[in-house]
């Protein structure tokens, strides 16, 4: 099987193709590196907290940042307005019966959201929720209700450097072991998260979810299937997997739907517009969910997003049933994956989707976890290349109740890759700056916090260097690089 974008040059040179052109351009700017500094050191070492005027390759998330086609746009143009019995919202509902398989349908904000009602509605105090890996906003909704997550992954998932096709499995002996051990009676829900976030991206196979499934069906315990990442999944599900080689992505979305129970997802990622929503299999459970949606959303036919939201995605989703579309982005990322292993640079392999991820613990072996490596990492990066990437590690992770730390799995920067919005050029550029970083890795050190909140610190905690190490940074990039911007 191979991609329509996977395009062969007369030349030798393996670069991959965008298949679209461009039609509305946002002007960028690129500071000189000691104003780069002093933006990073008023965001208090905090990528999050960066103005977008002093950024310049934002690659710190694809949630709502994704391109969208013109038919996307045209579609906005078109929609129902009315609060409620919108013909927009039932365009929706079909669209997401007929790609999913499942004709109960809650519109919600975003994903969080959907976690929300999920967990409000299936999770009690001392309630344990499996997971091929979690991520942080699922892991405090459920923490919040008094549950508890259980890691579940496949061991080859944590090993950063590996050509594992599906590092993103969930160990099906792990699962059976923790049913037979804790109870059927006290697992909440299995969750399957689809292009796992923070180990990489990394996607699991047809052939696990099915294997979960069956596993789930026997002890009638309830699979959630998180499709916020749910495209580049199915990108590698056909790029990797012997038997789906020869099926559509239609095929691929439908066999893997078949198997759960729930499923939820982001807008902001999966349909490339703003929103979001669940399916719900069981309609005793979907009517227990559908009390919360206007209680914390708004109303049935809306869900807290704007009818224009609501075409976009139905668009958005058509669209990521053609492969074309689907496979530019896990091309570049593997672009810039292969480019980096070239260098000798730390990035965790296979190239996953979402974005590249860089190894912080091997790329700064010397700063201690306890000092945020990864974190750190994305401050230098930012001063060194104006290039915004998002911490994946121990800052990601919340306190024991104790106060110690808990020490992240992996170390990891995630740049993110959002779909049809780079050039390769400009893949290039930060390619350039994260090698010539590499260079002067000894140079950077890490962080401690001068602000720290209880939840969610990742998103608005404030941090200082340990050292001078940024200013030191600073002058070496004027020494290498010159008056270069």
């Amino acid at each position: 099987m191979v991609f329509v974008a996977n395009v062969k040059f007369m030349s030798g040179e393996n670069v991959p193709l965008e298949m679209h052109k461009v039609r509305i351009v946002q002007k960028l700017t690129l500071l000189p590196v000691e104003e780069r500094l002093g933006a990073i050191t008023e965001a208090g070492n905090n990528t999050f907290l960066l103005q977008n005027r002093d950024v310049f390759l934002d690659m710190l998330t694809d949630s709502g940042v994704n391109a969208m086609s013109d038919q996307q746009l045209a579609a906005m143009m078109v929609a129902d307005d009315a609060y409620a019995g919108s013909a927009t919202f039932t365009k929706l509902e079909s669209k997401v019966a007929e790609l999913f398989g499942i004709p109960r349908f809650l519109p919600a904000h975003q994903g969080r959201a959907c976690e929300n009602i999920i967990a409000c509605t299936l999770v009690k105090p001392g309630s344990i929720v499996p997971m091929n890996y979690h991520f942080t906003t699922t892991k405090a909704h459920i923490t919040r209700c008094g549950g508890v997550v259980e890691e579940l992954l496949i061991d080859e998932g944590l090993k950063p450097t590996s050509d594992f096709p599906f590092k993103g499995n969930m160990d099906p002996d792990k699962l059976k072991k923790l049913i037979a051990e804790k109870g059927v009676e006290n697992i909440a829900f299995v969750r399957l998260e689809a292009g796992t976030n923070l180990i990489g991206g990394q996607p699991f196979s047809l052939e696990n979810a099915r294997q979960i499934s069956a596993i789930c069906r026997e002890s009638g315990i309830p699979l959630v299937l998180d499709a916020s990442l749910l495209q580049d999944n199915l990108y590698f599900i056909k790029e990797r997997e012997a038997e789906c080689r020869d099926m559509s992505l239609r095929e691929i979305t439908r066999a893997l739907c078949d198997e759960m129970d729930i499923i939820y997802f982001s807008a902001r990622k999966l349909g490339f517009a703003r929103g979001g929503g669940l399916c719900v299999r069981d309609p005793g459970l979907f009517a227990k969910m559908r009390e919360l949606v206007p209680l914390y959303e708004g109303f049935l036919t809306y869900g807290g997003m704007s009818v224009r939201e609501m075409e976009a995605i139905v668009v958005g989703l058509e669209e990521t049933m053609d492969e074309d579309i689907v496979s530019q982005g896990p091309q570049f990322i593997k672009f810039m994956t292969d480019e980096l292993v070239k260098a000798g640079v730390p990035v965790v392999t296979p190239a996953g989707g979402l974005g590249c991820h860089l190894n912080a613990m091997e790329f700064l072996p010397h700063v201690p976890q306890s000092e945020y490596p990864a974190g750190a990492l994305a401050a230098a990066l930012y001063i060194a290349g104006g290039v915004r990437g998002m911490e994946r590690g121990t800052l990601s992770e919340a306190r024991e109740p104790d106060g110690s730390e808990k020490l992240a799995d992996m170390e990891l920067l995630r740049l993110a890759v959002p779909r049809r919005v780079f050039t390769l050029s400009q893949v290039k550029y930060a390619i350039d700056r994260i090698v010539w970083l590499y260079s002067r890795r000894d140079l950077v050190g890490g962080l401690e916090f001068t602000e720290e909140p209880a939840v969610l610190r990742f998103f608005f905690g404030r941090l200082k260097p340990t050292s001078d190490w940024q200013a030191r940074l600073v002058q070496a990039f004027r020494a290498d690089f010159g008056d270069s911007l």
